[in-house]
């Protein structure tokens, strides 16, 4: 499944697949695989995303329109 909305993000931040890969400590090919819907992104780095950019993980999969995160657990 191509994520778009993870490319998205990542653009309007201004940021290249390197320096989110170096972020997630993986590999740029490996991030690109992921972006590009070659590779399913794992539940660890989906999380590191939503935290990334401020946002559910619902939100990356597409799954809703909104983009602010969920509230935090009490």
């Amino acid at each position: 499944m191509k994520l778009q909305r993870i490319r998205a993000l990542r653009e309007d931040n201004d940021w290249s697949q390197q320096k989110l890969a170096d972020q997630l400590h993986i590999n740029r090919r490996t991030y690109s695989a992921y972006e590009n819907g070659v590779n399913a992104i794992p539940l660890d780095i989906l999380i590191a995303l939503s935290r990334i950019y401020h946002t559910s993980t619902d939100y990356l999969l597409e799954l809703t329109d909104l983009q602010t995160p969920y509230p935090p657990k009490k």
